[in-house]
């Protein structure tokens, strides 16, 4: 069935403010609060794919990571934020909108980067819980996209898990590094934001986790219904 936008108006684009949440904080880049804490929580990772599908990194000191850092704090699109634990105070990852077009209620999330504090961890998933909130939830747009080198399949696992849906492959997209770059395409769409959300809530839900902190029931279950 075809749906009248007769009366669709563009929508605002994301405001440089922080997006708080209960486990974590999004707070728009800034050099001088973030760039040691985010550069303690990459230095030395061992797991060198952190870097492999992203245009930029590893980083061989702090004071190149904060030279990189430094225009990201004036950017308006993508819009970069700093991912701060709110136990610690630290600053453990970062993310961004890009791409957005608040005309046609598209945006996209991207430059997610997880420090080993943050990855697969409760914070992790409500840092992403709070991109698509904003977006879908408060904002009232259309469209959210997630796209990712097709090589990249713990980032295309992931976005499964948050909810996008897979929509294809551009080939030839990109040249990232001095090698090609296949681009895996994925969408979460307004119409399926209340149940995206619904799931995305149980699953966070303090009462979701055992004592030492593991999950029971995963995020699949709960959309399933087992």
């Amino acid at each position: 069935m075809t749906v009248s936008l007769t009366t669709w108006t563009a929508r605002q684009t994301p405001a440089r403010e922080p997006i708080v949440g209960n486990r974590v904080r999004l707070d728009p880049i800034d050099p001088a609060r973030h760039a040691t804490q985010l550069f303690a929580a990459i230095e030395g990772e061992a797991d060198t794919t952190l870097w492999d599908y992203l245009p930029y990194g590893p980083f061989a000191d702090e004071e190149a990571f904060r030279s990189w850092l430094q225009p990201l704090a004036t950017s308006s699109d993508p819009l970069h934020f700093a991912i701060v634990d709110r136990a610690t105070g630290a600053a453990v990852g970062m993310c961004a909108y890009l791409r957005m077009d608040p005309d046609f209620g598209v945006i996209e999330i991207g430059h997610i980067w997880f420090s080993p504090a943050l990855q697969r961890t409760t914070l992790a998933t409500e840092a992403i819980f709070l991109l698509q909130e904003k977006v879908l939830g408060e904002l009232g747009y259309r469209r959210l996209e997630w796209k990712c080198d097709n090589a990249n399949e713990r980032s295309k696992r992931a976005a499964v898990r948050f909810g996008f849906t897979f929509e294809g492959v551009f080939r030839q997209h990109r040249i990232v590094k001095g090698k090609n770059r296949d681009t895996a395409w994925f969408s979460l769409l307004d119409n399926e934001w209340p149940a995206n959300e619904r799931a995305m809530r149980a699953w966070l839900d303090p009462g979701n986790f055992d004592e030492a902190g593991r999950q029971l029931r995963s995020l699949a279950e709960i959309r399933t219904g087992r």
